[in-house]
């Protein structure tokens, strides 16, 4: 049962990565990676013995998260995949993962908004020859894929969420 269970909460970073990397190549993040990670939820939540009430709380997390996203992308500063990965992600995270999964996404915002404008600033030469994605990246106003920063929030957070802690018997 418990290979089982970890199989299962391997699906939660499998999905976050491949959303962050989608990000990354086409600045668009499917909806078919935040649905996974919803319906996925159900089965790591039961493998796990995560209690009814600790789901409840994980979906208001989730909820929370949702409004936060649409009102960022109203104003927008994220896209529209961003906001359902990062409400997705939250689902996974619960209460006791929430604090440090949006401390980690900022601070990796952040630092990877710094770079990529750095890198367009002075390195606009390299992208002449490089992949269309890196070409499209490396725009001088273009977007800032911010699902890789959710992506790699979610990943450094994950040890603290309930889910986790209910596997591991923390």
């Amino acid at each position: 049962m418990a290979e089982i269970s970890l199989v299962i909460l391997g699906v939660m970073p499998v999905l976050v990565i491949i959303g962050g990397l989608h990000d990354l190549t086409t600045m668009k993040i499917p909806n078919w990676i935040s649905g996974l990670l919803i319906l996925a939820f159900f089965p790591a939540a039961f493998a796990t013995g995560l209690p009814l009430m600790g789901m409840a709380i994980a979906f208001g997390v989730a909820f929370a998260a949702l409004l936060a996203g649409m009102a960022m992308f109203a104003l927008r500063w994220i896209g529209g995949g961003d906001a359902k990965l990062m409400a997705a992600a939250s689902l996974w995270l619960g209460l006791s993962g929430i604090a440090p999964f949006l401390a980690f996404t900022a601070l990796v915002g952040g630092g990877f908004c710094l770079v990529l404008m750095a890198a367009r600033a002075q390195l606009q030469v390299f992208a002449l020859n490089a992949p269309g994605w890196v070409t499209r990246l490396m725009q001088p106003k273009g977007d800032i894929p911010y699902g890789v920063a959710i992506a790699v929030g979610a990943l450094l957070a994950y040890p603290s969420s309930p889910l986790i802690q209910a596997f591991t018997g923390a």
